[in-house]
């Protein structure tokens, strides 16, 4: 059983570590607030950018440009945005397990699959496992520099058919207790059906189709990837101040147990002296 230091000292340890969720909360706070400004300024333009990417692809030649032409998918390419750090709740597992059902559901469809991972923690988690690495990226602050990086790699990988196939998976931003994973077909690009109103209209390109496509398509990936960047980075931090929240509310919880503990610990220790405070005045009268 343990004594009334150990109790007190356990409780002094409980109390920092809930300052620290408290402050890692507040924290965790002002950071999603400005990602989630920088999401909403920004889903817009993509979203639209998308649209007009899969319009224009189902109105286009696939002979037309490198990046839109389909090939048997025998090697597939698997993005994975997780986090730079940990601390933030089931975010990166939820991945990482989202992960490992596409690459156990995939086995046998390609002849070799690889994985370009961002974020520290898919790093951490795949460098110890039996899977082919394309590259590796640490996100820091989501800047669109990252993400035409990676996307240049990318489409040129697509290009000289070193895959054949790319897929990406992160988190969509909700809110502070809500991340929707998703698992995106990103190339080759998927055509958009036609309504039958619009599969007579015939589009003129101005300056040319080619130079059209070849400015468009790679900016619109770009801008893909730098959604998919800001949308994880909101997550995380959304992610991150729920975790902090609930372990600052078990925190004080713990310590209200503790100090009934040790009050009821302190309480029986007075109680056993005054005994035989009392024991000892009796001894002394007789």
């Amino acid at each position: 059983m343990p004594n009334l230091k150990d109790l007190k000292n356990r409780i002094n340890s409980v109390r920092k570590t809930e300052q620290i969720t408290k402050a890692m909360r507040m924290v965790a706070a002002a950071k999603l607030r400005r990602a989630q400004t920088d999401i909403i300024a920004a889903r817009p333009y993509a979203i639209k950018m998308s649209e007009v990417l899969v319009s224009l692809v189902s109105r286009t030649n696939p002979d037309m440009h490198p990046i839109l032409r389909v090939r048997e998918p025998k090697r597939g390419v698997l993005v994975v945005v997780a986090s730079d750090r940990g601390l933030c709740g089931a975010f990166n597992q939820n991945v990482f397990r989202k992960a490992e059902t596409f690459i156990r559901e995939n086995k046998g469809r390609y002849e070799e699959l690889s994985l370009v991972l961002i974020g520290k923690k898919s790093l951490d988690f795949y460098k110890r496992k039996k899977v082919n690495i394309r590259k590796s990226y640490v996100i820091g602050v989501p800047t669109f520099e990252l993400s035409s990086e990676i996307c240049e790699d990318l489409i040129g990988g697509y290009v000289n058919q070193e895959y054949d196939e790319l897929t990406i998976i992160f988190n969509e931003f909700k809110s502070a207790m809500t991340q929707i994973l998703h698992v995106n077909r990103v190339l080759p690009v998927e055509p958009m059906e036609a309504e039958e109103d619009d599969s007579n209209i015939e589009y003129l390109y101005e300056p040319s189709e080619d130079v059209l496509l070849e400015a468009l398509l790679p900016m619109s990936l770009k801008m893909f990837f730098y959604r998919a960047l800001l949308e994880s980075a909101a997550s995380e931090h959304g992610a991150r101040m729920t975790a902090m929240e609930s372990a600052s509310g078990n925190a004080g919880e713990m310590i209200s147990k503790l100090n009934i503990k040790y009050n009821r610990l302190r309480q029986a220790s007075i109680t056993t002296e005054l005994m035989e405070v009392v024991g000892g005045a009796e001894a002394l009268k007789g």
